[in-house]
C-alpha cells in the first residue's frame, strides 16, 4: 500500500490537536514503529496564522503547493529518511518542550502526529513523499524585514590524512575542548594555540599532515580521516574558543591574493597551499579556534545530534528556524542551474546568521567539494509547518 493512501486509515486518536502534555510510552517512538497504515488530519487543518512579511525582523506568508517553484519536479523521498531522524529526536523530548526559538513553532506534541505518520522511508517513491508532505504540512515563505531573498552556501565533510600519534608529516594537531564545554571562554586565540598554548596538556586528539587541511576542517566542522594503517575514523565539531569568526576569503579578495573568479573554497584552499608562509599569518587573522571529538557510527553529525544527509540537510540559524523543520529551498547551483529541493534543518554554523540564510550539506570528499565550494547564491526558502498546529507569530 502506498504511504499516502495508508495515511487515511488510522483512528483519530493520533491526530488530536489539544496540547496534551502526557508522554508516549517508554518503548519505541511511534515514528520508528513499522506500520501498515498511517494517520491523516481528521478535521479542517488549523494552519498557523500567516504573518505577512511586510516588515519586522521575521515573517511568514502562506504559499500554496501549486505556487511552490520546483515542487512537482523534486523527489522529496530523499528528505524522508532525514526527517525521520529528526522525528526520533523529537520523540525523545517531553511533549511540552518548545519547538523553535521561544516555542515559536509550538511544542513537540504539535509535531508528533506528522512524525507518527511517517512509517518506513523505503516505502516512499517521489509521488508518495510529495503526498505525505502535502497532507501533513503547510508551506510558508520566510522573510526578513519584508525581503524573502537571502544567501545560500554549501559545505561538505572533508577527507584528510591523519595519525593518532605525531611523527613524520603528521605535525599539526587537532584538539579536544580544554574543559569539555562547547564554548571555552578565556581560551587563547588561533595564533596563540598554533604557537603552542595548549601543547602538553593532553588535549591532542590526532595530527594531520597539512596545516591548510586543519584550517579547512575548522571551517567545515567534520572530516573522514584516513589513518596510516588504512582504517578510517570520523571526527566532528566539539566546541570553540568563543572568539568571533573571520572569513579569510574576503580578506584575500580585498588584498588581491585572489580574483573574484577564484573566490571559492577550492580557490582559497589552492592559494593557501601554494603560499605557505603568507597563509599561516592569514589563517591566524581568524581568531576562532574549533575543537573536535571522535564520531562513532554514522556521520557526520549536525547540531541537532543526528547524522547529516547529503543534499538534504540544511544548516540554519536556530534563532529563527527550529532544528528538524522541513524547508523547501529555492536557489541555484554555482553554475546558475536551478536548485529546488526539500531539505531538513539539522545543523548550524558560525557564519549562518539571519532569518533567510542556509548552508546545504553536500556529502563527503572531492565530489561534494565541487558542489559546495562555489556555492554562494541568492535564494529563498519555505518553511513547512504541521497543518494540525496553530501558531501565533508576531513580527519583531
Amino acid at each position: 500500500m502506498q504511504p499516502w493512501i495508508a495515511l487515511l486509515c488510522l483512528a483519530l486518536a493520533l491526530t488530536a490537536c489539544e496540547r496534551n502534555t502526557s508522554e508516549p510510552d517508554a518503548g519505541t517512538p511511534p515514528a520508528l514503529r513499522p506500520s501498515p497504515s498511517h494517520p491523516s488530519p481528521s478535521h479542517a487543518p488549523l494552519s498557523p496564522a500567516p504573518v505577512e512579511a511586510a516588515g519586522g525582523a521575521f515573517g511568514l506568508t502562506r504559499v500554496d503547493y501549486a505556487l511552490l517553484p520546483g515542487w512537482p519536479e523534486d523527489d522529496p523521498s530523499g528528505a524522508i529518511a532525514a526527517f525521520r531522524r529528526s522525528c526520533a529526536v523529537l520523540f525523545r523530548r517531553p511533549a511540552s518542550a518548545a519547538v523553535g526559538p521561544e516555542g515559536r513553532y509550538g511544542r513537540t506534541i504539535d509535531w508528533r502526529p506528522a512524525c507518527a505518520a511517517l512509517g518506513e522511508p523505503e516505502a516512499y517513491d517521489a509521488p508518495a513523499a510529495r503526498r505525505y508532505f502535502e497532507i501533513w504540512f503547510q508551506p510558508y515563505m520566510v522573510a526578513s524585514r519584508g525581503r524573502s531573498e537571502g544567501l545560500f552556501t554549501g559545505y561538505y565533510e572533508v577527507e584528510v590524512k591523519g595519525a593518532l600519534q605525531p611523527g613524520g608529516d603528521y605535525r599539526w594537531p587537532l584538539y579536544r575542548p580544554p574543559s569539555g564545554a562547547i564554548t571555552v571562554s578565556g581560551t587563547p586565540d588561533r595564533a596563540a594555540i598554533e604557537a603552542g598554548a595548549l601543547k602538553g596538556k593532553g588535549l591532542e586528539l590526532a595530527w594531520l599532515d597539512d596545516p591548510v587541511d586543519v584550517f579547512d576542517l575548522h571551517i567545515q566542522g567534520s572530516a573522514r580521516m584516513s589513518l596510516p594503517d588504512g582504517s578510517y575514523r570520523r571526527i566532528g565539531y566539539a566546541g570553540t574558543n568563543g572568539l568571533p569568526y573571520v572569513g579569510i576569503g574576503r580578506l584575500m579578495l580585498d588584498r588581491g591574493h585572489i580574483g573574484p573568479d577564484r573566490a571559492t573554497a577550492q580557490g582559497v584552499k589552492a592559494w593557501l597551499k601554494d603560499n605557505p608562509e603568507e597563509a599561516r599569518a592569514l589563517m591566524q587573522e581568524n581568531p576562532r579556534y574549533v575543537f573536535f571529538r571522535w564520531i562513532e557510527g554514522d556521520g557526520p553529525v549536525g547540531a541537532q545530534g543526528v547524522p547529516l544527509t547529503a543534499g538534504r540537510s540544511l544548516a540554519v540559524d536556530p534563532a529563527f528556524i527550529g532544528y528538524g523543520m522541513p524547508l523547501f529551498l529555492e536557489t541555484t547551483h554555482a553554475d546558475g542551474a536551478p536548485l529546488r529541493r526539500l531539505t531538513i534543518a539539522q545543523d548550524t554554523g558560525a557564519a549562518i546568521k539571519g532569518p533567510v540564510r542556509g548552508d546545504l550539506f553536500w556529502g563527503t570528499g572531492a565530489a561534494a567539494l565541487d558542489l559546495a565550494g562555489g556555492m554562494k547564491q541568492k535564494g529563498r526558502y519555505y518553511l513547512f509547518l504541521p497543518r494540525t498546529l496553530t501558531v501565533a507569530l508576531a513580527a519583531n
